[in-house]
């Protein structure tokens, strides 16, 4: 073969790869960056939930005092939403719905800020909590063995007061 014909043939074979680099670069920079917009969504969404948790039992917090005020705790967990972390909770808003004279419920709900325009993600996160109730400790009828407890005053009828709970007990709902 002349020597013309087999350095045409050598490079026409080598011309069949040119571009493939670009193109696989074409491929994969779309699928790593769609991966890492899947890890920030996972982290934003993440941190949205723990404010909400956190907000709510914040609310649980207040509503679950001897005397609270109306409304009070549900207030409250939007308050400590809406300061405790601005932008990972958008339009947070809690409602006591399915509390009772023993136990209170907050409920807070938000959207989560998405890097899709359009998608919705929405984030509740509810905490039931036991409402405070004091009791007397270890007083016993006409106020024997008062003095035997260390720190009673020996008076009949003295007692020690506490908290009879203090478990915060939670339940997640994602949208």
């Amino acid at each position: 073969m002349p020597r013309g014909h087999t350095g045409r043939l050598e490079r026409a074979v080598l011309r069949r790869d040119d571009g493939a680099l670009t193109l696989s670069y074409v491929v994969l920079v779309p699928v790593f960056l769609a991966g890492i917009m899947v890890i920030v969504q996972a982290c934003v969404w993440y941190l949205a939930r723990e404010t909400a948790i956190a907000a709510a039992r914040q609310g649980a917090d207040v509503a679950r005092t001897a005397h609270p005020p109306p409304g009070g705790g549900a207030a409250a967990a939007v308050i400590f939403a809406r300061k405790a972390a601005p932008g990972f909770l958008l339009g947070p808003s809690a409602s006591a719905a399915g509390s009772s004279a023993v136990t209170v419920r907050i409920t807070v709900t938000g959207r989560v800020p998405t890097l899709v325009p359009g998608m919705v993600i929405m984030v509740s996160e509810v905490v039931t909590a036991p409402v405070e109730r004091f009791t007397a400790s270890g007083v016993l009828p006409g106020g024997a063995g008062a003095s035997s407890r260390p720190g009673a005053s020996g008076r009949p009828g003295a007692g020690s007061w506490r908290e009879t709970s203090s478990r915060h007990e939670t339940s997640r709902r994602h949208g």
